[in-house]
């Protein structure tokens, strides 16, 4: 099953990047990670806004599924909310921590209302239950 993982801003620095609340797992295991629990899984990341829209684009056109990982986007970022609600196919919406028990301006997500469901908290497993529910339906 063809699915993009998309993940923003300061992700590719998983593993040095604050692991007391990421954990220890790097951008390459995430990717493995990904991979293993379905092969054909597209697992990308940008610090660019406009890429990551690009790449939204490409999904709705393919009507491909999405598990996304928006990052700080996910808290201010209009353009990728729109984005995101152009998609056919499921989107699930994916955060390593669980972004309701940390600051407050994190307990906002605008890519909630146009997700088909949401995992927080769970590390980069949350991956793993995203892929496995995706190749559910």
């Amino acid at each position: 099953m063809r699915v993009l993982v998309l993940n923003g801003p300061n992700l590719g620095r998983l593993g040095t990047r604050e692991p007391d609340v990421y954990g220890s797992a790097t951008y390459p295991d995430l990717v493995k990670l990904c991979q293993e629990a379905e092969p054909e899984a597209d697992v990308r990341q940008t610090d660019d806004e406009g890429t990551m829209i690009g790449w939204l684009h490409e999904a709705a056109d393919a009507r491909v599924p999405v598990i996304l990982n928006a990052g700080a986007w996910t808290h201010y970022s209009v353009a990728v909310r729109d984005a995101a609600s152009q998609l056919t196919a499921p989107l699930v919406e994916v955060h390593i921590s669980n972004t309701a028990k940390r600051e407050e301006f994190r307990h906002t997500s605008l890519i909630s209302a146009v997700a088909t469901g949401t995992i927080l908290g769970l590390g980069v497993d949350g991956y793993r239950l995203a892929i496995a529910w995706l190749q559910r339906q």
